[in-house]
């Protein structure tokens, strides 16, 4: 079994998105953490978010409860 990376999944293609406009964006976790900063990138199981310090969190996708951008 390969994991491929689907583009035309709606998810996939949302993260693009907040990535190309660095959006900021809040990631609630399971365990009910709160991570706010910029995805700057994705793969198959994870995603790194960098906060306002430049600190990078690698977050597993099976972590996440919602992504939603972050307003002012």
């Amino acid at each position: 079994m390969t994991d491929e990376f689907n583009t035309a999944l709606p998810s996939i293609r949302q993260l693009q998105t907040f990535i190309k406009d660095n959006t900021e964006v809040e990631v609630k976790l399971s365990t009910s953490d709160l991570v706010v900063g910029k995805v700057r990138w994705q793969d198959t199981n994870c995603l790194c978010v960098v906060d306002h310090y430049d600190q990078p969190t690698i977050i597993w996708k099976q972590a996440i409860v919602f992504i939603k951008p972050k307003l002012a």
